[in-house]
């Protein structure tokens, strides 16, 4: 477990679906829980990738966070991330929160509880995700020249690798061709030269038509979603938290 990438004094241990990582601090009672799924740029990466912003979300928001590891393959992946779900749930009220393909599944694991009438996260929170996987986002052509190293092709390999079969279009796979009713509320943040970017935007669209609450937030370039996003992420964490527990 690749401790040293952790700022701040956070206490990190080992748990059956990846490592969690809890804010300074003595032990008390079950608090909040971030659901956190890692990916690299397109595709899923190991729990350990996503350590470092793990940790960097207890520390800002003072919440435990579990880092889920998920397999390269659909829909192994999406059972992945609901056993992470359950065992979140054990310690105190979940918001699911993802990374390009870790929240395209964060997505389609609200789709899937909803459908099974399970109890739902209070919130999950989308950053630069990958929502549609037959790739036909306009931004995936006009944004390239904005990532001189963004390969087309091989994209389209590594999605259809994860794939491993289903069509491209199943909800639970593309959540952006999913019925959005009855979702909890979503924070969507992406950069306006994101190759996903067009992801995100009719993504947010679609779930305000039905209804669910949008916290969509656009910065003009990577360097700027990069900056903002641990800001952005807790202060909805923050808000939506308390609204729950107003609730309670």
């Amino acid at each position: 477990m690749a401790c040293a990438e952790l700022p701040g004094d956070l206490q990190v241990e080992a748990s059956p679906v990846g490592p969690v990582v809890r804010p300074p601090g003595p032990a008390g009672p079950p608090g909040p829980v971030v659901l956190y799924l890692p990916g690299d740029r397109h595709l899923a990466g190991p729990p350990a990738s996503g350590l470092g912003r793990a940790g960097q979300l207890a520390l800002r928001a003072g919440v435990t966070v579990v880092c889920c590891g998920y397999r390269p393959t659909f829909p192994a992946a999406l059972d992945d991330v609901h056993a992470g779900y359950r065992h979140a749930q054990g310690a105190g009220p979940v918001v699911v929160a993802g990374e390009r393909t870790g929240a395209g599944l964060a997505a389609t694991l609200l789709i899937r509880l909803r459908d099974a009438g399970a109890g739902l996260p209070v919130a999950a929170v989308l950053v630069s995700a990958l929502l549609d996987a037959s790739l036909q986002a306009p931004s995936l052509r006009l944004n390239a020249a904005a990532d001189p190293e963004f390969d087309a092709a091989g994209l389209r390999r590594r999605v259809a690798r994860y794939a491993a079969g289903t069509a491209l279009t199943d909800p639970l796979l593309s959540p952006l061709y999913a019925n959005l009713d009855g979702l909890p509320p979503i924070q969507l943040l992406a950069a306006g030269n994101d190759l996903l970017l067009d992801d995100s935007l009719a993504f947010a669209a679609r779930a305000a038509r039905s209804g669910v609450t949008v916290d969509l937030r656009v910065w003009p370039d990577a360097a700027g979603l990069r900056r903002e996003t641990l800001p952005a992420m807790a202060q909805f964490l923050r808000a939506m938290l308390t609204i729950s527990e107003n609730l309670v």
